[in-house]
């Protein structure tokens, strides 16, 4: 594992490596090192590092806002040094996946283009207001089935045990006054 990533996970890979990437859940984003971002782009540090200068004096990101520094701990020879290092995160990752020219860049941009895709056609990235109508609707029709099971007009007698439509499936481990 690097040395620069605390709760690393394995973001993004192809034939050649994975890159191992600091997960900030707090914050709801990843970090990576120029290093790490020259590694996985197959560039030089200097090239990340003037991509970075040119998205930071377009405008195109807020330095304050994509940065943090970060105290690592390093084998260098036989010591142990701690450095300060300066993580980039996710926004400024794809700024600078999108800039560099190499194969391993194309290949970054195509698998971003693919997630991106894929959480929009396979609803990964929700509509919220869609999603709770939607969760509202379906306790509309679960309420209508516990009292259709407990009808006896409808089955002749309770039927709910053998419905099995309990509210544990919401999360619930015992029925709502109301079916009860």
């Amino acid at each position: 594992m690097n040395e620069e990533n605390r709760n690393p996970i394995v973001i993004y890979e192809n034939a050649d490596q994975a890159v191992e990437v600091r997960l900030d859940a707090n914050q709801e984003t990843v970090w990576l090192s120029q290093r790490q971002m020259a590694e996985a782009f197959d560039t030089s540090t200097d090239n990340i590092g003037l991509h970075l200068k040119n998205i930071y004096k377009e405008g195109e990101l807020n330095e304050s806002a994509t940065t943090e520094e970060s105290s690592v701990v390093r084998q260098e020879g036989r010591r142990q040094v701690t450095r300060s290092i300066k993580q980039y995160n996710l926004d400024a990752i794809i700024s600078v996946g999108y800039r560099v020219n190499s194969s391993k860049a194309t290949r970054f941009r195509q698998w971003a283009t693919r997630i991106l895709r894929e959480h929009l056609t396979q609803g990964w990235t929700i509509n919220r207001q869609r999603f709770e109508e939607n969760a509202q609707e379906l306790e509309a029709a679960l309420t209508l089935v516990r009292k259709a099971a407990l009808d006896q007009s409808v089955f002749g007698e309770p039927a709910y045990p053998s419905v099995e439509v309990k509210a544990a499936w919401l999360g619930r481990k015992s029925l709502p006054r109301s079916v009860q």
